[in-house]
């Protein structure tokens, strides 16, 4: 129902110095009885918003397992194409760099358009070029480093998107749990990546077969998504169905988040997350497996297909980690976030802090004890994944509705750029420098990457920083977004 405006009410806004005009281009009325200030319960979510929900976990599962595949089978890529440890690392960043780059422009059209349609074109496209990328042969590289960069087109607009549309759906305990489950996702589907990459390649005997069955898997949620995930209003939730749903410009949009200090300070304490576990996720597997043979454990892989042991059991470490710390940090944060407004950054903060002496325990101890190793590798997990899907829930609660398309794009451009696009190269880059300073060896093999891993710790020590910094503005960045998406500016109501 439309509210009533009275006379009066009416004559306060068209102030003088204020034309009748401008009253209406900026859609603010002053309510004289306060009747819009009164909270009306939002209705409980439909059932077809839990299975929207269910539809766009199943596409993220198969997103981030189709994202770690390839690192579960790169000792194999390596003898494949016979390529250094740079160049390996490259796989990932050309992959990283497409999703970066259009990451912004999916923000962009989220904001504005249909985001159901928008994410069913990306999956389109992320369906042919990772069905494509695995018919490479042994003189065909670029075309592998080629189709990676179109799968990160692909995968950028569901990424940005789908948290929007979890946001809009769903509010206050709900969202969060929402939220929670969605991105438990990401490292049960990095984790099963790695699991059936290995064991797909070493049932066939050829690598590329691992890269086949996402897309596969892929086309079921393709029709799901047709047929199961809506388009809801922006930020209806919040406004009780009375929202402001008329966008920006792309520039206002920006200047917007630049000012907002708790998305600035928590997107750079995600990108130095995203540094370290990116780095971890593509380099850790060969690590160990080049541990064991400078023990002594196993022989050096000379030819295909190599034992991956190693990747199935960091596979399996990495699902029971995320589903434990995504649930260890979504129950820490409904414990506290009532009482402690700041509660949410504190707690990324003590998991980037206290992952730290975990992860360097993790670099030094796989020269002489790989079960000890397993278990540093264990805690250093659950304590990152506690952040994940807290680290969600502070986009969508200090960013008003209208905007958080965009906010998703410019982070996720941001924590690729700086984080997991360049850490797996820059990684392999120090690897193949200390490599050529010394003798071809097992031994050199191995001390070459433990040295270049160190760097992951160090970067996890400034990330626990950054989200420290965000504490500070938390709590007034999320009352400045709330009063905003109720449709509330002081005494105003906006349309």
């Amino acid at each position: 129902m439309e509210p009533r405006i009275s006379v009066s009410s009416f004559k306060d806004v068209v102030s003088p110095g204020r034309s009748l005009s401008a009253s209406f281009r900026y859609g603010s009325f002053v309510n004289s009885t306060s009747s819009l200030d009164k909270v009306r319960p939002s209705p409980a979510p439909p059932a077809r918003g839990y299975v929207a929900v269910a539809v766009l976990c199943y596409v993220n599962l198969l997103n981030y397992m189709e994202r770690y595949t390839l690192a579960g089978v790169l000792l194999n890529v390596q003898k494949f194409f016979n390529i250094s440890d740079s160049t390996a690392g490259l796989l990932q960043t050309v992959f990283i760099c497409s999703f970066l780059l259009f990451a912004p422009l999916f923000g962009y059209l989220g904001d504005r358009y249909n985001r159901k349609y928008i994410m069913m074109c990306g999956l389109v496209v992320w369906l042919i070029t990772a069905l494509c990328s695995s018919f490479v042969t042994e003189n065909l590289f670029w075309f592998l480093m080629l189709m990676r960069g179109l799968v990160g087109i692909g995968e950028a607009s569901y990424s940005t998107i789908a948290p929007t549309i979890i946001g809009d759906m769903f509010s206050g305990t709900k969202r969060s749990s929402m939220i929670s489950i969605f991105y438990i996702f990401i490292p049960v589907g990095s984790g099963l990546g790695y699991i059936l990459g290995a064991s797909i390649a070493s049932a066939t005997g050829d690598w590329r077969w691992a890269l086949r069955l996402t897309p596969i898997l892929g086309v079921i949620g393709l029709l799901l998504l047709g047929f199961f995930c809506p388009n809801p209003s922006r930020g209806a939730v919040e406004s009780q169905g009375q929202t402001n749903t008329e966008p920006t410009s792309y520039k206002e949009d920006i200047k917007y988040l630049l000012k907002n200090k708790s998305f600035v300070w928590s997107t750079l304490g995600v990108t130095a997350m995203a540094f370290l576990t990116g780095a971890l996720a593509f380099w850790v597997p060969l690590f160990l497996s080049r541990a064991q043979v400078f023990q002594g454990v196993l022989q050096p892989c000379t030819v295909e297909p190599c034992q991956s042991i190693d990747s199935l059991i960091f596979g399996a470490i990495t699902v029971a980690t995320g589903i434990l710390g995504v649930g260890i940090g979504a129950g820490l944060s409904r414990c506290f976030l009532d009482r402690v407004e700041y509660a949410d950054p504190v707690i990324c903060a003590v998991g980037m802090l206290g992952s730290v002496p975990f992860l360097f325990a993790t670099v030094f101890t796989a020269s002489v004890n790989i079960p000890a190793t397993y278990v540093f590798i264990f805690i250093s997990e659950t304590l990152l994944s506690l952040c994940w899907p807290i680290l969600a829930d502070i986009l969508l609660y200090v960013v008003v509705p209208t905007r958080r398309a965009s906010a998703e794009a410019l982070q996720i451009a941001v924590l690729h750029l700086f984080g997991d696009a360049g850490s797996p190269y820059l990684i392999g880059t120090i690897s193949d420098a200390i490599q050529r300073s010394n003798p071809v060896s097992p031994e050199w093999s191995f001390l070459s990457l433990k040295y270049g891993l160190i760097l992951c710790p160090l970067v996890g020590v400034v990330g626990g920083v950054f989200f420290l910094v965000t504490a500070i503005y938390i709590t007034n960045d999320r009352k400045a977004a709330l009063q905003v998406g109720r449709g509330k500016t002081g005494n105003s109501f906006i349309f």
